[in-house]
């Protein structure tokens, strides 16, 4: 099994890297199995939920 890493990006959306299965809320599987990095919304105003965006830049996200 693959180890999974998930970083917080200074002022954006949070980075996975590695082999996940991400589901949306109808229980949708939205993960590619080729795909090894995804970046997912945190500032909450992505028209494209779960995955960023680039709305923080827009709405001037600033994280924690």
């Amino acid at each position: 099994m693959e180890n999974v890493r998930i970083n917080c990006t200074k002022n954006g959306p949070y980075e996975v890297l590695g082999e996940v299965t991400i589901v949306d809320a109808n229980g949708r599987t939205v993960s590619s199995i080729e795909q090894k990095a995804y970046y997912l919304c945190r500032c909450g105003g992505s028209k494209t939920k779960p995955f960023c965006d680039g709305t923080h830049s827009r709405n001037h996200f600033q994280s924690e």
